[in-house]
C-alpha cells in the first residue's frame, strides 16, 4: 500500500458539490463525489487540511470556499504555528487551510501544496499499527496523540489523530454517529478500517 490516490466524498447533490469544490478549492480529480444519503449526524471524524506557502493564499482560498456557501468554524487568524482558518462545506465536510509563514513572500496565489487528511480515531497507536501492517511507512508520530504517514509526493497524505483532539482543533463537538460520508482510494483492495473508515481499489 502506497497511500491515498484519491478520495470521494458522498454527497446528497453531486452537481452542487462539485460547483462548490470547483470554486471555493479547484482541487480536480484528488477529490471526487458520488451520491448518496447514508445517515450521519455531528461530527464525521475527519477533517481535510489544505496546506499552502503563504497568508493570502489562505485568505483566497477561505474566502472563495464562504462565497459558496461554507460555514466559518474558526476564523483566519494568526497563532504561534502559523495562519489559518477553519470551514465547512455545504456537503458537510470540514476543511482546514493553513500556511507555516505569517508573512507572504511573493505574489497572492491559490496553489495548494498538500493534501492532507486527518482521520479522528478512538485509540491512535491501534489505528497506527492497523495501517504499518498495511504497508504503509510511519513519517513521524508523537506517542498516542498524533501519527503521519509516508506518502507519494502526488498523493494525499494520511495523518491520524484522537477524535476529541481533531474535533477541537476543527472548532465542533465530537458527539456524531452513522457514516463517515468518504472513501478512500488505494492500491490495497477494499476494507475497513478500525474506525469504521472505508477504503476501495483506486480507479487506473
Amino acid at each position: 500500500m502506497t497511500g491515498i490516490a484519491s478520495l470521494t466524498l458522498e454527497v446528497s447533490d453531486v452537481a452542487a458539490a462539485e460547483a462548490f469544490y470547483a470554486k471555493a478549492f479547484d482541487l480536480g480529480d484528488t477529490v471526487n463525489f458520488r451520491a448518496a444519503d447514508t445517515p450521519t449526524t455531528g461530527f464525521r471524524g475527519f477533517t481535510m487540511s489544505l496546506v499552502v506557502s503563504q497568508p493570502s493564499t489562505v485568505d483566497s482560498l477561505i474566502g472563495s470556499a464562504l462565497d459558496g456557501g461554507a460555514t466559518a468554524l474558526k476564523p483566519v487568524e494568526k497563532s504561534f504555528w502559523g495562519y489559518g482558518g477553519v470551514v465547512q462545506a455545504p456537503d458537510g465536510a470540514i476543511w482546514k487551510v493553513a500556511t507555516s509563514s505569517k508573512k507572504d513572500k511573493g505574489p497572492a496565489t491559490r496553489q495548494v501544496d498538500e493534501v492532507v487528511l486527518l482521520l479522528g480515531v478512538a485509540d491512535v497507536k491501534a489505528s497506527k499499527q492497523f495501517y504499518v501492517e498495511l504497508g504503509l511507512a510511519v513519517k513521524r508520530s508523537f506517542g498516542g496523540k498524533y501519527v503521519e504517514f509516508e506518502s507519494p509526493a502526488s498523493q494525499i497524505k494520511l495523518a491520524l489523530y484522537g477524535r476529541r483532539a481533531l474535533a477541537k482543533d476543527a472548532g465542533v463537538s465530537p458527539d456524531g454517529s452513522g457514516s463517515h460520508r468518504i472513501v478512500l482510494h488505494s492500491d490495497a483492495g477494499q476494507f475497513t478500517d478500525p474506525d469504521g473508515f472505508g477504503w476501495e481499489t483506486a480507479a487506473v
